[in-house]
């Protein structure tokens, strides 16, 4: 990993600013439990659909579940980040600050994150993993571009990590 040091009155657009590595997403640690309640939720729904004979649900509940057990099943992919002038690159994709009308810094049991909010209505918010040592210099960068704002995890947010996906 490795922080770029920067002056923002002489980047050019497709200058790197800062840029780092981090995991996509907080990976959890699932026990035997958690596979075991999983699997009395899925055959309580199944039960639920066979009696009712909705067989289009029963077909669902069997198709969310396989790709449920391949999701978490998969480790979560180390990504290279960039910070230049016009957005945060991922890879290929380019997050543009344009599209985003504030931040926030999220510390979940340490793992920190920027959540960058849409202009638009309906958009998802979108979570950007980074490494403590490294916060200072992305924060500042996001700080010159976009307005900063508290953040705490929305809903749906909750209950993955409720429910460990």
């Amino acid at each position: 990993m490795k922080t770029l040091m920067y002056n923002s009155s002489m980047a050019k657009d497709n200058d790197v600013l800062v840029e780092w590595d981090a995991k996509e997403y907080i990976e959890y640690k699932r026990g035997a439990g958690w596979y075991v309640i999983m699997g009395i939720v899925v055959l309580g729904l199944a039960a639920f659909a066979i009696f009712m004979k909705q067989w289009s649900f029963l077909v669902v509940i069997v198709v969310a579940t396989i790709a449920l057990l391949v999701y978490t099943s998969r480790a979560p992919r180390v990504l290279h980040y960039e910070l230049t002038p016009e957005g945060v690159r991922e890879g290929r994709v380019l997050l543009r600050f344009d599209d985003y009308r504030s931040f926030g810094v999220l510390n979940e049991n340490n793992h920190y994150s920027i959540v960058l909010i849409p202009k638009k209505r309906f958009s998802p918010r979108v979570m950007v993993y980074f490494p403590e040592e490294s916060g200072e210099a992305i924060v500042d960068v996001f700080g010159e571009r976009l307005a900063m704002e508290p953040v705490k995890l929305d809903m749906v947010d909750q209950l993955v990590r409720f429910l460990r996906i």
